[in-house]
């Protein structure tokens, strides 16, 4: 999607109207490009200098590429076929060069004909196909191409003006230089483009102003002019969308709320006395940043960022706590089943009798604690609905059933989301609409999110860091096991898995898919397509299978039981309970345990294919062993060769524990886009020229400028263009809405 800073009748024409039916319905179909204001935007991925040609020794298997080279040579080869059987099949071979390599171009049939009149020794021109191997070489077969003869009359002197070449992101349906030539269509719009950033902020930066910026990005004359111009749009994207966040906490800061301040002897004094270890200075931190947020009289907006393992839970009870204390209800959402299981049965026990309100037993400042999921009885669920709405019950925890619109509360004071990437924005407002008054809301992520991101995933909410772990928590030894290279490492992996449960410990191993081969979460044609190595042709291991293998072969003897996300759910809980009591000795798992599930006694970790998790991911998953005063344990199972992508990741998860250095090697190996994309939210994955790791000043600045100017000027009353970008920017986050149902 675009931040389409202007969309003024010249820009908001559709693209049918100027370039023609054809050529606009490939735009809109494949490229998302349906207005001249979008094509506008469109921006050149990279450029070739005339002289100076792609290097096709580095050219990427199975993808669609641009190349600018010279034809070395071409012959024409004749042979019989089932089609032509009297040798009269017709195949052209060219060979390119651009110096540092060469690639094969090959012709059949009745394509022949015009590249064997035009394509001779010498020529030069724009290629476009997807590289295959035919007989070990490098090849297009039937490629696009687009004659660079410069000298030619006939040639309109401004599609190749400059020296430099664009080079659009484009598909087999619409090579770059079509795409370049309809941006030259409609280039001349490009002076009627609004310009959303203050005059100050403009000039103050020395930023050129837009029109001139979209004419030197599609049509640059020197590398300058294609810096001075991403400078610019980099500035349009980082402040249009830190001015809807700005935006978005201006108004949520207007909203009323009830402020909720805990008794001074009431729940939270007799929790934390019956706490038996002393909060850490990072806790104690945290929680008063949110016991003074509590204290106000508007919603909290604020988002808890927490390595594994740092006490997020117990900072965020407290704040339920003190919640219930001032007369409110608390509610926690969290994202499985298993998790919210989980998060119940360590919050009652925690609690103790303070969690036993209304019952025999339960101490004189109780409250009840209760669980509301998808799956339950209908006579537990009914219980819990009305514990909720008498206001019996100060807590509940539970899964998106919490959203259902049967679910009422007495007086719903703060909401407590867990892992919010899993959640979108609108599940969260739909839950903060069940208080009488907008709740108070408090979001945990355990994956640690470096600053910039946090500003533009997160940005309308407020940043607590807890970086601290308790005391008592052991250090994680992690190493790699290269199965294929070196198999005895896979054997001595199960040994020292043997060597914990031998110790009284216990153990994890987790699989990327279930295997019972129904729609299966590992894509089989992912797993075809990459080309990083033979290993990726196999189906990722599973559960099923490798707890087989495992209880036959390596770890025969030992007690092991499975969990995977399509078990029933009374049937995962009685696992989890098993588990947690010691009553089993390894679990084999898919990522269900990967966030929350807490069992100190378990000390090692064996991560199958651990190649096909992210790097975030492994350091969840990783952050369920050590919990106790036993060193951890993480063994990173691949077939991966050394020298690929894939090793280097796992090596990097292994050399730290910092889970920030982590998501900065995270963000730079992956595409942006997949990490914003988390944030469900169409803004977010709009990113065209803005970094968020490189731009980190641009990103900051821009959120310190929008942070200033709404709270001048909340409806941006002098600024048109901008209001023009905001509209076009939340259009689309809307439909993005919408579309996810």
């Amino acid at each position: 999607m675009d931040l389409v800073p202007a969309l003024e009748e010249p820009l908001k024409q559709p693209l049918k109207s100027v370039l023609g039916p054809a050529t606009a319905k490939v735009m809109a179909e494949h490229l998302g490009l349906h207005t001249v204001g979008d094509l506008l935007h469109h921006y050149p991925r990279r450029y070739e200098e005339r002289g100076q040609l792609t290097h096709l020794a580095d050219l990427p298997m199975d993808e669609h590429v641009t190349v600018v080279a010279m034809v070395a040579d071409a012959r024409l080869h004749t042979f019989a076929s089932a089609k032509a059987p009297r040798g009269k099949g017709q195949r052209l071979e060219v060979t390119i060069t651009d110096g540092s390599g060469r690639l094969q171009l090959v012709f059949f049939g009745a394509g022949v004909h015009k590249p064997h009149k035009e394509l001779l020794p010498g020529t030069r021109a724009m290629f476009a196909g997807k590289v295959s191997v035919f007989n070990r070489r490098l090849q297009l077969a039937h490629p696009a191409y687009e004659l660079l003869r410069g000298d030619d009359p006939a040639e309109s002197v401004e599609s190749w003006a400059g020296a430099l070449l664009p080079l659009y992101p484009a598909t087999a349906k619409l090579e770059s230089w079509k795409i370049g030539k309809a941006v030259q269509t409609v280039l001349p719009s490009a002076q009627e483009a609004l310009d959303p950033l203050p005059p100050s902020l403009r000039e103050g930066r020395g930023l050129v102003p837009l029109p001139e910026a979209l004419l030197k990005i599609h049509r640059p004359g020197t590398k300058a002019d294609i810096t001075q111009a991403r400078d610019r749009l980099k500035w349009d994207e980082a402040f249009v969308l830190q001015v809807a966040l700005a935006r978005r906490r201006h108004a949520d800061a207007q909203l009323p709320a009830v402020a909720r301040e805990p008794s001074p002897d009431g729940l939270l004094t007799a929790f934390d006395d019956r706490l038996p270890f002393t909060l850490t200075d990072g806790q104690k931190k945290v929680s008063k940043e949110i016991f003074d947020d509590l204290a106000t009289e508007h919603p909290m907006h604020r988002l808890l960022q927490g390595e594994v393992g740092s006490g997020k839970t117990l900072v965020a009870l407290r704040a339920m706590l003190a919640v219930v204390d001032a007369g409110g209800q608390a509610a926690m959402l969290a994202p499985t089943e298993v998790l919210a299981q989980q998060h119940h049965r360590s919050v009652t026990e925690m609690m103790g009798e303070l969690a036993e309100g209304g019952m025999l037993g339960g101490a004189d400042h109780a409250t009840k604690v209760v669980l509301l999921t998808g799956s339950m009885g209908t006579a537990a669920r009914r219980q819990a609905m009305l514990d909720l709405v008498t206001g019996e019950a100060g807590i509940v925890i539970g899964t998106h059933a919490l959203i259902e619109d049967k679910v009422q509360f007495h007086d719903l004071g703060l909401v407590v989301v867990d892992e919010q990437h899993r959640f979108g924005v609108e599940q969260r407002d739909a839950l903060r609409g069940k208080g009488k008054q907008p709740p108070h809301l408090l979001v945990m992520t355990a994956t640690p999110i470096p600053r910039t991101v946090a500003m533009t995933v997160f940005g309308d909410l407020e940043t607590s860091v807890l970086d601290q772990l308790p005391a008592g928590r052991s250090p994680i030894a992690t190493h790699v096991v290269p199965a294929a290279d070196k198999p005895h490492f896979l054997s001595r992996a199960w040994e020292r898995v043997r060597e914990e449960v031998g110790n009284g410990h216990q153990a994890y191993v987790v699989c990327p898919r279930i295997g019972d081969d129904v729609d299966e979460a590992a894509d089989p044609k992912k797993a075809k397509k990459s080309a990083e190595d033979e290993a990726e042709k196999r189906p990722p291991l599973a559960v099923l299978d490798v707890a087989d293998h495992l209880a036959k072969g390596p770890l025969n003897g030992l007690r092991v039981e499975v969990l995977h996300g399509r078990m029933h759910p009374d049937d995962k809980d009685a696992v989890m309970r098993r588990f947690t009591a010691g009553d089993t000795d390894v679990l084999v798992a898919t990522t269900v345990i990967e966030v929350g599930v807490n069992v100190p006694n378990a000390t090692a970790m064996v991560i199958m294919d651990a190649d096909r998790f992210g790097v975030s991911q492994l350091h969840q998953l990783r952050g369920r062993v050590g919990r106790g005063s036993a060193p951890g344990l993480c063994l990173l199972v691949t077939e991966m060769p050394e020298a690929s992508a894939a090793r280097q990741r796992l090596t990097a998860v292994a050399s730290t524990l910092d889970g920030f250095e982590l998501s900065r090697i995270d963000l730079e190996q992956r595409r942006e886009g997949d990490v914003l994309g988390q944030a469900q939210s169409g803004a977010r994955s709009s990113l065209r020229v803005l970094a968020v790791i490189e731009d980190e000043e641009i990103i900051a600045e821009a959120r310190e400028e929008a942070t200033a100017l709404v709270s001048r000027d909340p409806e941006l009353t002098d600024l048109p263009g901008l209001r023009t970008a905001l509209d076009a920017l939340l259009d689309e986050e809307r439909e993005q809405y919408l579309e996810k149902g």
